[in-house]
């Protein structure tokens, strides 16, 4: 849907919802932040995924606030059931309310509540916050990204700076060129985290690997593209979200001459 009758569509109700998920962002952030570095219940979900009582929280606090504000709105969550009847919903809010739940329980600073409205699967709200370094990250479709109300913008230019680069080690060494002795920049806990940095220019690049979920990747993906950034797979295709199937396989973020530059490298030298 072009943007101009995006707008025409869905303008009044999308300022609205950007109020709405602002503050609602910052109350859950404030709730694990409250909760960060104390005694917590924590158990393993699925084969090796961690979950505390506080994502638990989290979780119920958002959806407390934004299914009584917008009923009519799907819901999908890392932490809640699955809903079938999302895929029938227009507008559908995507949430991870602790992305980076390992960082968080080793009482790391490195994670944040990340939350997106999604549209006909493209986000057209995103939010990424990461309360224990007071980084707020916030796009609206068509608007431009901010970071603590200062728009941002990735770093310029295509050239391939390693120690600016996150993502899995094995990925990223696949561009090759790498001087001896130089080393790729350090984890980030939050996938989501990872990726926003790219449209501040703190890092001029981030990698995903395969195992990301809607919820990891839908508020990023917005907040990247509305800095001027590019976040596609590695062939260069745009994903789409709130479908039957939210696992997505190998990703990379970067401002637009780096991500193109990136992708064509890929294209010419395929992962298997």
């Amino acid at each position: 849907m072009p943007d101009a009758d995006f707008d025409i569509i869905h303008g009044e109700a999308l300022t609205r919802d950007a109020a709405l998920l602002a503050g609602v962002v910052r109350e859950a952030g404030a709730l694990a932040l409250s909760l960060f570095r104390t005694e917590l219940k924590s158990w393993t979900k699925g084969q090796s995924s961690p979950v505390s009582e506080a994502d638990i929280a989290v979780n119920d606090l958002i959806e407390t606030r934004l299914r009584a504000a917008t009923p009519d709105y799907g819901w999908l969550s890392e932490e809640s059931a699955d809903d079938p009847s999302r895929l029938g919903k227009p507008l559908t809010w995507i949430v991870d309310p602790i992305d980076g739940t390992r960082a968080y329980l080793a009482r790391q600073e490195d994670w944040s509540v990340s939350i997106a409205l999604v549209a006909d699967g493209l986000p057209v709200l995103g939010a990424v916050f990461a309360p224990a370094s007071d980084e707020f990250f916030f796009a609206m479709r068509g608007r431009g990204t901010a970071l603590n109300g200062v728009p941002v913008a990735p770093a310029p230019g295509a050239a391939i700076d390693f120690p600016k680069i996150a993502g899995p080690k094995p990925l990223v060494e696949r561009l090759g060129g790498m001087r001896e002795g130089e080393s790729l920049h350090p984890r980030i806990g939050s996938l989501a985290l990872r990726l926003v940095r790219v449209a501040e220019g703190r890092l001029d690049a981030a990698f995903a690997g395969g195992h990301s979920r809607d919820w990891d990747l839908a508020a990023a993906d917005l907040i990247v593209h509305e800095a001027g950034g590019e976040m596609t797979t590695l062939a260069g295709e745009r994903m789409v979200y709130n479908q039957t199937d939210v696992r997505h396989g190998l990703l990379v973020a970067a401002g637009r001459a780096r991500h193109a530059h990136i992708v064509r490298h890929f294209r010419e030298n395929p992962v298997l």
